[in-house]
C-alpha cells in the first residue's frame, strides 16, 4: 500500500463549487496547512489522505484531515462512493 497527502481546492464555476487541481503535499500536516493557506484566495479546499494499492493502483480509501472554506456539501460522500 502506498500513502500519499494531497491538497483539494474547490473553484466558483457558474456559482458552483467545482474541484479545481490538486497540490501533493509531503506529510499530513502539510496538507492541512496547505488547505488553510488555499482558502484564503479560493473559495475553500481540503486536505485528504489517500491510500492507494501500490502495485495496481487500487483506491483503498480517502480521509480527509481538514477542509477550509467552502467546500461542495456532498464533497464527503463522493469520496465513500468514489
Amino acid at each position: 500500500m502506498k500513502t500519499a497527502c494531497v491538497v483539494q481546492p474547490f473553484a466558483l464555476h457558474r456559482k458552483r463549487l467545482r474541484p479545481a487541481r490538486q497540490e501533493p503535499a509531503q506529510i499530513e500536516g502539510g496538507a492541512v496547512k496547505k488547505a488553510e493557506n488555499l482558502a484564503r484566495r479560493m473559495p475553500g479546499a481540503a486536505a485528504l489522505k489517500v491510500v492507494a494499492d501500490d502495485e495496481t493502483g487500487e483506491l483503498e480509501g480517502v480521509t480527509i484531515l481538514g477542509q477550509s472554506g467552502e467546500i461542495p456539501d456532498d464533497f464527503a460522500e463522493s469520496l465513500q462512493g468514489g
